[in-house]
């Protein structure tokens, strides 16, 4: 070893090359990534070691690769994807495309590695249960392991399933890069290299609530292979961002005031990523610490104001009432009080934030292009804008597909960074966070206290509701005004009650900012909801089953807030009665069991005018471009563009190039809500309509439209019967446990979406979303200390997501009860996965052991498994 080690290099081989690296590097990633410009490893969490995503070859062995320091490796044999044999290669990326094993694929090359070492070992002896053990070392917040492990299985027994090509709506084709992602191939935003790139790190607060008296930049600023140093004094426009209020600041000035452990001081540029975060620690703040508000039923009526720059501590309040809650609770037999808590979640997608920023110069004037992976580029563009006080045109944003977000890359992490950096010095800069920083920055789950009272008569049917509800949404707004109204619109589930009065409150604290997360409210006020309805079933003297059965929404009746449902809602019944003969096997064979019903919105809403557009273009070279306005971060709705253009069009799928930036107006507001699909669809297939019309005419952008804008806003005065959504989706999940051990043995998640686009990669996405909600259910959390404000698990383990030896069985069943008046009637399913999730968990641990539960999560969160 000693002849491959110097004071300032190390040697070793990578895919059977003889390289030599310098020894700063803080581990064996670092090396392959940052010198030798090997990027199938991807970084998620280093250097500790806990989501499996850097994962290659040591001579032979399977080892998480930010885990080595290179003083171990000097001499190794190291193997990256990039050199496996090509017939493996060729195999392994069949077999997940055919299975549909991927969604974002940021796990996926490091679970390949894991793979093909356990296939080398024990080949078609190789059983998924044993290979879920082994797994231990990585974590897949899309999938819920379920089509990985069919994909391993598939590679070890060497029977890889025919692959199908997209065709059109309906198809099981495999996914749109699907290889690319599978093998790592294709790169994510730190994947990218330029010549001349710098790097940035960021220096965040050592306080949440705390006056910046001085920023000593001095000794970041000397520190070798440092540009630069910026902080607030040099920004030259607005210092404020946000999706709906602008009230999140870049930075945080000398006389500013800190508001949350994400906020950002200063920003270090440097020639190297090393140098960056070296310098970046160097900076020197002086603070004047204050109290941090922390409790959000206090801060309500709190005499200090917990954010810089607001005027109080009520960030929104969202209320409505119908009949005489009053009298009907008086009338009726039977009535349940309960107060519901659930908890602070973190995202955990596998990619951590990255933005890349090329200035330019174009027509004579200075450009700025961005890679972004943010959930809403256009968003991104205008606020960079602000920011640098130049108009949109300056700025082109380029989505980039990311490795995951469920609502969690909708604001704005390091994107005016980079680009404040890039545009002072006029040379291209990145900034990507390290996982800790992710914890500390991006917005999280709104925990939520809910006090439900709940009445119905002698047979069960539902009376009267009445919900109060205050939510954490820490400092920033974000979308937590957003999240409460979705909360309180989603109060009753999807039950018909006739009288109704719920009041939501969004409280700002010094907590970590909340905002938008895969279900956005619904989750947590269903698990109340369901609650409530199971503690009556049992006051009546009749099944969890049979009580949601009595009270199920129709068509033609009033729901929450007073819409008038159409057909669509014809789903809710037929997901309930798709369980129901399982439900009744589970009790026979002497089971516990729970069930759970829920609904959930596609789109905005609440009077929001949405507007969507796709361009199609014929280039003359032969392929077809599909622009669209919506970002691929796993849920396939480039493959549902491409499955659109290739239903209205009839042109080969290999033709066909999806595309997403800021070059045309294209885009309006966020992709989230479940409604890429839903008006994705419908935009592309308008503009294929207008190709078609204009004979397909190369060279030429046609141009399509779909728009929702006659919904109408929560508590609307004068309005009996508001149209709240314009589309709903709806599922039944049955929830089965060991009496014995109150271990979950299977989940059976049936689910109305419509018209399933692309089926495979729908059931996928129920499979991932019911992962997470049991996580959410029984074992996650994102606690902040109430002295400090500052989370206090900031480890990828320590968030208590279950691997994958922990998922029980996950069987699917496809509804598809057409949406009136959608493209194809499609409904959406990002985010319905999980909200009956909590519920019916809740329902089959009451069988259990007699107790209900009324706290999130319901088990302390433990070990998701060890690494062979």
């Amino acid at each position: 070893m000693a002849n491959n080690l110097t004071s300032d290099t190390v040697a070793f081989s990578v895919n059977g090359t003889p390289v030599m690296v310098s020894a700063r590097h803080p581990h064996l990633l670092s090396a392959l990534r940052d010198e030798l410009d090997i990027t199938s490893p991807k970084d998620g969490c280093s250097p500790s070691g806990q989501c499996g995503c850097c994962t290659v070859l040591v001579d032979g062995k399977a080892v998480v690769s930010c885990q080595q320091p290179l003083t171990k490796i000097s001499g190794a044999e190291i193997t990256t994807l990039e050199g496996f044999a090509v017939d493996e290669r060729k195999r392994f990326a069949s077999a997940f495309a055919a299975c549909g094993g991927l969604q974002c694929g940021f796990c996926i090359p490091g679970i390949v590695v894991r793979a093909k070492a356990q296939i080398d070992k024990k080949g078609a002896a190789l059983k998924s249960t044993d290979m879920a053990r082994h797994l231990g070392a990585h974590l897949c917040r899309c999938t819920g392991y379920v089509k990985i492990l069919e994909a391993i299985d598939a590679v070890a027994k060497n029977n890889i399933p025919v692959r199908q090509q997209c065709g059109g709506i309906g198809s099981r084709g495999t996914k749109y890069e699907a290889d690319e992602l599978a093998l790592g191939d294709r790169g994510y935003v730190d994947d990218i290299r330029l010549p001349g790139m710098l790097h940035a790190a960021l220096h965040l607060t050592n306080h949440a609530r705390a006056d910046i008296v001085t920023i000593d930049t001095s000794a970041a600023a000397a520190h070798p292979g440092v540009v630069a140093v910026h902080t607030a004094d040099d920004i030259p426009g607005e210092l404020r961002v946000g999706i709906i209020h602008k009230d999140w600041p870049v930075m945080i000035p000398v006389g500013g005031r800190t508001s949350y452990a994400g906020d950002v001081l200063a920003i270090v540029v440097a020639n190297d990523r090393i140098a960056a975060r070296e310098a970046a620690e160097l900076v020197q703040v002086t603070y004047k610490p204050l109290r941090p508000i922390t409790d959000a039923a206090a801060a309500i009526n709190d005499s200090e104001v917990a954010v810089w720059g607001t005027d109080d501590n009520v960030l929104s309040t969202s209320s409505y009432s119908r009949g005489d809650v009053d009298a009907a609770i008086a009338n009726s037999t039977h009535v349940v009080t309960e107060t519901f808590k659930t908890q602070r979640i973190e995202h955990a997608f596998l990619e951590p934030e990255s933005t890349l920023a090329v200035p330019s110069v174009r027509n004579g004037r200075r450009h700025l292009h961005v890679y972004s992976g943010g959930q809403g580029i256009w968003d991104d563009r205008n606020d960079i804008a602000r920011v640098l006080g130049v108009d949109n045109e300056s700025i082109t944003v380029e989505l980039v597909t990311n490795g995951g977000a469920f609502g969690g890359k909708e604001d704005m992490s390091n994107q005016a960074h980079a680009a404040l950096a890039a545009w002072l010095l006029d040379k291209p800069v990145k900034c990507t966070l390290s996982r800790e920083e992710s914890l500390r920055i991006h917005a999280k789950r709104h925990p939520i206290t809910m006090t439900y009272e709940a009445a119905c008569d002698t047979e069960g049917r539902l009376s009267a509701l009445r919900v109060r509800a205050i939510g954490d949404s820490g400092a920033y707004a974000s979308v937590g005004m957003k999240v409460l109204e979705r909360m309180a619109g989603h109060a009753s589930g999807p039950y018909e009650v006739p009288n109704i009065d719920v009041q939501a409150v969004a409280a700002r604290t010094n907590n970590p900012v909340c905002g938008a997360f895969r279900g956005f409210g619904a989750n947590q006020a269903q698990f109340a909801m369901e609650g409530v309805l199971d503690r009556l079933a049992e006051r009546v003297g009749i099944t969890g089953w049979e009580i949601r059965k009595r009270n199920v929404i129709k068509p033609g009746r009033v729901w929450g807030p007073g819409q008038i449902m159409d057909d669509g809602c014809l789903g809710a019944e037929i997901c309930l009665d798709a369980v129901k003969d399982a439900y009744d096997a589970a009790h026979a064979a002497g089971k516990a069991v729970g069930v759970g019903l829920g609904l959930k919105n596609s789109g905005l809403g609440n009077g929001f005018k949405e507007v969507t557009r796709a361009v199609v273009r014929f280039n003359s070279s032969g392929d077809i471009e599909v622009r669209h306005g919506w970002t691929e971060m796993g849920q396939g709705i480039n493959t549902v563009a491409l499955q659109v253009a290739v239903e209205e069009l009839g042109v080969d799928p290999g033709r066909v190039r999806v595309i997403v930036d800021t070059t045309r107006e294209l885009g309006l507001g966020q992709t989230t809500g479940s409604r890429g699909t839903l008006m994705g669809a419908g935009a592309v297939r308008a503009a294929c309509l207008t190709a078609r019309a204009e004979d397909c005419a190369p060279d030429v952008d046609h141009m399509g439209e779909y728009r929702v804008d006659w919904t109408t806003k929560l508590g609307e005065p004068g309005v009996e019967n508001p149209t709240i959504h314009s589309t709903f989706g709806y599922a039944a999940q049955l929830v089965i446990a060991d009496r014995e051990t109150g271990k979950i043995e299977r989940v059976l998640a049936a689910h109305d979406v419509g018209r399933a686009v692309n089926p495979t990669l729908c059931e996928g996405q129920i499979e991932g979303s019911v992962h997470m909600g049991l996580g959410y259910a029984l074992t996650e959390d994102f606690p902040s200390d109430p002295q400090t404000g500052f989370p206090t698990n900031m480890t990828l383990r320590s968030l208590g997501i279950l691997r994958a030896k922990d998922v029980p069985v996950i069987d699917v069943i496809l509804v598809e009860s057409p949406q009136p008046n959608s493209p194809y009637g499609i409904k959406g399913v990002g985010e319905i996965g999980l909200v009956p999730t909590a519920g019916a968990v809740a329902a089959a641990l009451h069988e259990v052991d007699g107790q209900w539960r009324n706290q999130l999560p319901m088990r302390a969160a433990s070990d998701a498994g060890d690494a062979d």
